[in-house]
């Protein structure tokens, strides 16, 4: 009579460990980059009200931007500083551009919100500095500026 297998053999486990740790090898470090992309995100986020501040007063300013470069001419509170993933938020004299510092848990890495003034709009172009800051880990590219 023939024996009926039951179970696994042994190579056929370790073919199934060797693909879950393929699998997880490349896995756990694109998850870190989405949960620092995502913290990034947050902090972009948070710099909206300010850059609606700074559009809104460039706009009835005639597009100066001495008159719209600092909180209190903005009559807006930045956010104090180590808040959530945030070291710092500033707002840049004579240029009127919004940097906001990311803490460790973000890479440390610094976005630079720019604003451009036409006839009709202000637009705003975000780069990235710092050590390994990538489009990875802010969402912005430091070369296309967005």
């Amino acid at each position: 009579m023939k024996r009926v297998q039951q179970g696994f053999t042994l190579i056929e486990l370790m073919i199934v460990v060797a693909i879950i740790g393929i699998l997880a090898a490349i896995a756990v470090p694109q998850y870190q980059n989405y949960v620092t992309k995502a913290r990034w995100a947050d902090l972009n986020t948070a710099t909206a009200p300010f850059k609606q501040a700074i559009s809104q007063c460039l706009q009835e300013n005639n597009g100066t931007v001495a008159s719209c470069d600092s909180a209190a001419e903005l009559n807006v509170t930045l956010p104090a500083n180590n808040t959530g993933n945030m070291a710092s938020m500033t707002i840049t004299a004579d240029t009127a551009a919004i940097v906001a510092t990311g803490n460790a848990t973000v890479g440390s890495c610094v976005v630079t919100w720019t604003p451009t003034v036409s006839a009709s709009r202000v637009a705003w172009a975000g780069v990235t500095s710092g050590a390994n800051c990538s489009k990875a880990q802010t969402g912005i590219d430091a070369a296309a500026g967005t």
